[in-house]
């Protein structure tokens, strides 16, 4: 429910799974202690936030890197994702910029300055859909 609205009152996630107030707040206090629960922000309309440019950009980075490379990779303006992944490249960033001049700033000048990045591969997004939570 609150992966939906995450502003929703103790009071409605109570009444909504048929739980005493105090026992709901209990029950999303753990959620946020235990690390279940990591924060709630705002979903963003990049387009009209002035990000009308977003890509996924694949990188090959050096072997045992990701840990240098990622803390550089969350520096670059406009990265909302990044991810370690398996297959054909080892890394998965997520950026929205401006426009496509902003897009060739972030790739060419500060991902392909990055010693351990040996290779990047950029996928434009031409349209994007946030889904919502089923329940």
């Amino acid at each position: 429910m609150l992966q939906a609205d995450g502003r929703a009152s103790i009071r409605s996630v109570a009444e909504r799974v048929h739980v005493s107030r105090a026992n709901a707040y209990a029950r999303i206090n753990r959620l946020i202690d235990d690390g279940v629960i990591r924060g709630f922000g705002a979903r963003v309309n990049h387009e009209r936030a002035g990000q009308g440019t977003s890509a996924y950009i694949t990188l090959k980075i050096v072997q045992n890197s990701w840990r240098t490379v990622r803390e550089q990779l969350r520096q670059l303006p406009g990265a909302s994702h990044i991810a370690l992944v398996g297959g054909d490249f080892d890394v998965l960033l997520l950026v929205h910029t401006p426009d496509n001049r902003a897009l060739r700033e972030v790739v060419l000048t500060r991902l392909q300055a990055i010693p351990e990045v040996l290779s990047t591969r950029t996928l434009l997004v031409f349209e994007e859909e946030d889904l919502e939570p089923q329940g």
